[in-house]
């Protein structure tokens, strides 16, 4: 099969290799669509380790082959792949929460991704999700991976209420899918970046007001805006100054929710506002991944129209075109999302 293979940091290499192959408990996946991630790009430029060098975690498509103890899925099924696979024995697991397992199953992580034409899923009954017929592959593939994280915590972690207001920083994949998800609750959502036509899409996904962070100062603009500071801020991005400039953002009580990893600068550690966030009752959340059980509620929200994560996708494009992608996310220049359609 065709793939796009890793063969050293910043370098991605489209070659044939082996079909893979499943046990009686797995399936095979023909890929339709796989989104280009901004995690995936972490292990592109060395920041990040991953046990496949075949990345992908944002995929859907078809069941092609299956197990012979495969209960819940049969041949032509179309499918989710979620990045919040799982074993099912580990304490986290047997309590339903799947997303933290110890041994997770992920795409593209701990075995071979949606940037290959067919993907081995294994546990497929756990780690599998049925497709409704409403919803095409290009906003399927946004399911995998940035909608569903950001789904868990908007409404699960932060519990975001009507009426409030939220700021996000950082409106790429996952940050637009926190603008929209927030508004879709009733929330007043207020874009944070750098980039100009990413805050136009952030406006087109619902945000009520829009700060470039390169021409104003972000925690005034919003202090003003909110008379006081937010109720809720997201760090969408994972870079320190967001993070800071997002827990700076918030009024007395506010709570922090942290979705974006951090960037080879950081390496995982940031210097946080910690008295401030006491003196001024901050909560401070984190958010990975959806529990599979989750996801009935948030297909019907995208079955309904509720939510249209296909407004955010900038771009169809051909595995060719992943490395152009991730240079762009580098400079901090790309818009929207892109999703992979063409394997050829």
């Amino acid at each position: 099969m065709k793939a796009l293979v890793l063969e050293d940091t910043r370098k991605l290499i489209l070659t044939n290799v082996l079909d893979p192959t499943i046990d009686k408990n797995g399936v095979i996946v023909n890929v339709k669509a796989n989104g280009v991630c901004r995690s995936d790009w972490h292990v592109w430029a060395g920041e990040l380790a991953s046990g496949s060098n075949v990345l992908g975690h944002e995929l859907c498509g078809v069941i092609e082959e299956v197990g012979s103890e495969v209960k819940n899925f049969k041949k032509g099924d179309r499918v989710i792949v979620p990045i919040s696979g799982s074993e099912g024995s580990c304490p986290h697991c047997l309590k339903g929460q799947v997303h933290l397992c110890d041994s997770p199953d992920i795409p593209g992580f701990t075995y071979s991704g949606g940037f290959g034409e067919y993907v081995p899923v294994p546990h497929a009954d756990r780690n599998l999700v049925h497709l409704p017929e409403e919803i095409g592959f290009r906003d399927g593939a946004a399911l995998g991976c940035r909608v569903m994280t950001s789904y868990h915590g908007i409404v699960d972690i932060a519990k975001v209420r009507p009426g409030e207001t939220v700021v996000v920083y950082g409106c790429g994949g996952i940050g637009l899918s926190a603008i929209h998800i927030a508004n879709s609750l009733g929330a007043h959502v207020i874009g944070v970046d750098i980039n100009e036509s990413n805050l136009s899409l952030a406006k087109e996904m619902g945000a009520i007001h829009t700060v470039n962070g390169k021409q104003n100062d972000p925690i005034e603009v919003v202090r003003e805006l909110t008379r006081g500071g937010a109720d809720v801020s997201v760090d969408a991005l994972g870079i320190a100054q967001t993070c800071v400039n997002a827990i700076h953002s918030l009024r007395k009580g506010g709570r922090h929710l942290q979705i974006g990893v951090t960037s080879k600068a950081e390496s995982g550690y940031i210097s946080i506002p910690i008295d401030e966030m006491l003196m001024k009752g901050i909560h401070l959340y984190t958010t990975l991944g959806l529990p599979v059980h989750r996801f009935d509620k948030l297909l019907s929200s995208v079955a309904q129209g509720d939510l249209q994560p296909g407004k955010m996708v900038s771009g169809e494009i051909a595995l060719s075109d992943v490395n152009r992608i991730f240079e762009d996310m580098a400079n901090f220049s790309n818009t929207g999302t892109y999703v992979i359609t063409k394997f050829d």
